[in-house]
């Protein structure tokens, strides 16, 4: 039995030594090639994995918006807290690199005791108080037979590249919700100008239709109807510019900055253009980009290096302990050569008997590698679906801007021609009302269905996890 344990120790000095445990396979590419179920309308987008410029948000052609997120991602405290969390996984790694390395120490040490001759068997002599000085070295190396160390390594590095994707996501998701607040505050803006005009347009409104109850051939309920209409446009006003001061103090959130020492740039939605196509591949490639596919993939790779950290304490540990010191009465007398003695040899240590504890803790890593691997699945899974939801979200709000667009053209003329024939006598007032009421309606569906594209093409901007990293 002690022969082929030598023997096995033997050969793993000076073959190189086993690693246990599995060796990390990254997850083959997904069968599905496509994002769209059975059903789902052709998106009329151009869909280019090459398409996103160096800076993905640049795409939108806003220097506003270029602007904002220079300045987010130079002062987000989100971001400060995950390069701070990056570094320390990083200087974590290096510590366990570190550690299976050989380690020196120094030691020093002065003593004075007294010593006790009867404990020695010797009567009737004092007992002496005597002062030993000691100086010396100690190192210690593990050969790291079976891989243990290696693998703590690979597990180590493991996280910090999951921290390290977990980044990148945190930089990516940011610089979207930038633009996305962008987006808002720039509708709410023209929502707002809209809903101002309206109400200007309705008080002339009521105060025409007063003229004409007075003039006679118009009822009084025009009146009522025209103030009705006016209540509801004022009505109107005050959730939007609350709704506007919240997307505005969530821009100087993102920016870093308290509200009350920033001042949120006057964007128009005009300015800021709809891309001409859209970064996105096959789902192959976006398996590739993502960071939080690329996470979730890093936290896989540490389980599975996990369960060879384990696998490596069920088998004897080998650790060369050399320790080398020099003791003395007197100081003077430390550093004589008589005066040094030293201890070297390998510290085997062999797991006999632990209750199960060693065995238990291995099938806990199996299956903390399985679950790994279940939330990397999942992962790319709500990918797919993320990507699918606004491929569909772009392109019926493409469609709906163009509706939008013909009906707010036909709602315009529709009520020019009613206050043509009502200057000509063709015409009554409530039908002059009626149609500007759909035309400034129209309108205001019209900002919403231009807003709402914005938002889709620059999620999926961020769904496709543009390469926005790549130097201008």
């Amino acid at each position: 039995m002690l022969r082929s344990l030598f023997c096995l120790l033997a050969s793993g000095a000076l073959f190189g030594c086993a690693t246990v445990g599995p060796d990390f396979e990254p997850p083959g590419p997904p069968q599905t090639a496509k994002y769209a179920m059975a059903g789902d309308a052709a998106p009329g987008l151009t869909l280019d994995p090459h398409a996103a410029p160096a800076r993905w948000w640049t795409a939108f052609g806003s220097a506003q918006i270029d602007a904002l997120v220079d300045e987010a991602v130079s002062q987000n405290q989100t971001l400060a807290a995950a390069d701070a969390s990056l570094a320390r996984a990083r200087a974590n790694a290096s510590a366990v690199r570190g550690a299976a390395g050989v380690q020196v120490d120094g030691h020093a040490r002065a003593e004075r005791e007294r010593v006790n001759t009867a404990s020695f068997g010797i009567e009737g002599f004092p007992s002496p108080t005597i002062s030993l000085y000691s100086i010396g070295a100690s190192a210690s190396f593990d050969f790291d037979l079976f891989g243990g160390g290696r693998r703590r390594i690979e597990s180590a590095e493991a996280q910090a590249a999951a921290l390290a994707a977990r980044g990148e996501a945190a930089y990516l998701t940011l610089s979207g919700e930038v633009v996305l607040r962008a987006i808002d505050v720039a509708a709410l803006r023209e929502q707002i100008a809209a809903s101002e005009q309206m109400i200007a347009d309705s008080r002339r409104n009521v105060e025409m239709t007063r003229r004409a109850v007075e003039d006679g051939g118009t009822p009084r309920a025009a009146v009522v109807t025209a103030q009705a209409q006016l209540a509801e446009d004022e009505a109107r006003l005050p959730p939007l510019r609350s709704k506007l001061a919240t997307a505005r103090h969530a821009l100087a959130l993102l920016a870093g900055e308290a509200p009350g020492d920033w001042i949120a740039p006057d964007i128009d939605l005009a300015s800021i253009a709809v891309p001409a196509a859209v970064p996105l591949g096959m789902p192959s490639e976006l398996v590739r980009r993502r960071p939080d596919i690329l996470a979730a993939e890093a936290r896989l790779q540490a389980a599975t290096a996990d369960i060879g950290v384990t696998t490596a304490a069920l088998y004897p540990q080998l650790r060369l302990t050399p320790d080398f010191t020099l003791s003395a009465l007197k100081p003077s007398d430390v550093f004589n050569y008589e005066s040094g003695g030293w201890v070297i040899g390998p510290a085997l240590s062999l797991p006999i008997f632990h209750s199960g504890q060693l065995r238990a803790e291995k099938k806990a890593a199996v299956a903390a590698r399985d679950q790994a691997l279940a939330e990397y699945r999942q992962t790319v899974l709500v990918a797919f679906v993320q990507v699918a939801d606004l491929l569909q979200a772009a392109a019926q709000g493409q469609a709906l801007a163009e509706a939008q667009a013909h009906a707010s053209q036909a709602a315009d003329e529709n009520a020019r021609l009613a206050n043509l024939a009502y200057q000509n006598g063709a015409g009554s007032l409530l039908s002059v009302l009626d149609a500007q009421r759909q035309s400034q309606r129209a309108k205001l569906a019209f900002i919403d269905a231009q807003a709402s594209l914005r938002r889709a093409l620059a999620a999926l901007f961020v769904a496709s996890a543009a390469d926005w990293r790549r130097p201008a």
